[in-house]
């Protein structure tokens, strides 16, 4: 009988220690975040792999939620997505040949759409397909300033923008490149 109680106060120190441990790690976490230690403002260092915490999620979600356009390309799409362009993403995101001075210390950076990035020299989110860009801009992105606009335009006012951002790298028909470089 001896030996059953103890075995059994075995199994409750344990359990009573991993509680206690949850307890300290529960603890100190709510610490960590109470006294402002993470990075929040724009201009801190990223948190450890906050990149790759991010981007995992939200490339499986686009890729698993992500449409095919329902129209094609046309210098009229075009015209249309240079209107809605200019007046709701402009200011981020720049125009050809105009950065945006303030994008660059958002954080995440806002991309300019209209500029060669990367090792690749891609043009904006040219190597995109429209459906990855339509989503981004029906949905938004958490946390980077990038907002939903599903309730301000259309379905096929999105479209229209994403599929002349998908043709960024490409020469555009004069009255598009006349729309994007007006003041």
């Amino acid at each position: 009988m001896a030996k059953n109680r103890r075995a059994g106060g075995g199994f409750g120190k344990f359990l009573l220690g991993f509680v206690l441990g949850v307890l300290v790690i529960a603890a100190a976490g709510y610490g960590y975040l109470h006294f402002g230690a993470l990075p929040v403002a724009t201009t801190d260092k990223p948190f450890f792999m906050e990149k790759k915490l991010v981007r995992l999620p939200l490339d499986a979600r686009i890729d698993h939620e992500k449409k095919t356009p329902p129209f094609g390309t046309s210098e009229d799409g075009f015209e249309a997505g240079a209107h809605i362009y200019k007046a709701d993403c402009a200011s981020c995101h720049g125009t050809p040949g105009h950065d945006v001075a303030f994008a660059k210390y958002m954080y995440p950076v806002a991309p300019q759409l209209w500029k060669k990035h990367g090792k690749k020299g891609v043009v904006g989110v040219s190597d995109d397909e429209p459906g990855e860009t339509y989503w981004k801009v029906a949905n938004g992105i958490r946390l980077t300033g990038m907002p939903a606009y599903s309730h301000v335009l259309s379905e096929t006012q999105m479209w229209q923008v994403s599929l002349l951002l998908a043709s960024a790298d490409k020469d555009l028909p004069d009255p598009v490149t006349q729309i994007l470089s007006a003041p």
